[in-house]
């Protein structure tokens, strides 16, 4: 019986892999993809940030199950997940936690490329798209510490949204954008949710997404060579 499903499976992924080339695939991004000899645990810093955010993604889904975006219940509703959900705590903390993690790394991956000299040419829009990620980050962030609508959040983001008021001409006014209002209100928490679930993520999954085909294009900066130069 093993030795009839593994000859099934052998003809299944035959099939698949005649009509899609994943074998091929498969080959030349993973088993024979040439990496630098040299490399430190300092490279492993940029996988370990996709992974958080991946982990983001799928707790932030689960929350949002059971999550109500709105000022009379939101509050009640994370309330809910964290005593009755089974495991709402443990996915809500995970979020949560995974939120500090995530720009932790993401300051740690670009301290250590700065110190190796990666975002040198040809690498400087891999590092600028690293950057753009690092302060959507921290935009994401922001967004999601209302969503509970407890009073730690709403006192927190009132003073927040206030810094740029001593701005001349356009302070009050970006605050008035960034509340949507003249105060934290209903519309604030609204604009934050709409920020926070899907134009924030939607914009950092496209720059994933361009920065690791850079990174794919360019290959990665070989440790020995950035000092090689820096020392000529």
């Amino acid at each position: 019986m093993i030795t009839w499903l593994k000859k099934q499976a052998l003809v299944l992924y035959d099939w698949v892999d005649y009509r899609t080339g994943i074998q091929g695939l498969m080959k030349d991004q993973l088993t024979e993809y040439r990496v630098p000899p040299k490399l430190n645990k300092w490279y492993s810093l940029g996988g370990l940030a996709l992974f958080v955010l991946i982990m983001q993604l799928v707790t932030g889904v689960l929350l949002l199950v059971y999550y109500v975006p709105s000022t009379e219940e939101g509050f009640a509703s994370v309330q809910r997940i964290m005593l009755e959900i089974p495991y709402g705590w443990l996915i809500r903390v995970t979020h949560a936690v995974g939120s500090h993690a995530m720009v932790f790394v993401l300051i740690l991956h670009m301290v250590s490329v700065v110190c190796m000299g990666s975002y040198k040419k040809p690498r400087e829009v891999t590092w600028l798209t690293g950057c753009a990620l690092l302060f959507l980050s921290l935009g994401i962030c922001f967004t999601g510490y209302l969503l509970p609508w407890s009073q730690l959040s709403y006192w927190a983001t009132t003073v927040a949204t206030n810094i740029p008021d001593p701005i001349p001409f356009i302070g009050p006014w970006i605050v008035k954008l960034i509340r949507g209002g003249e105060s934290i209100s209903p519309d604030t928490l609204n604009r934050f949710f709409a920020l926070h679930v899907v134009v924030i993520p939607a914009v950092m999954l496209a720059l994933v997404g361009i920065h690791m085909f850079l990174v794919r294009v360019l290959g990665i900066s070989d440790p020995s060579n950035n000092k090689s130069k820096k020392d000529n």
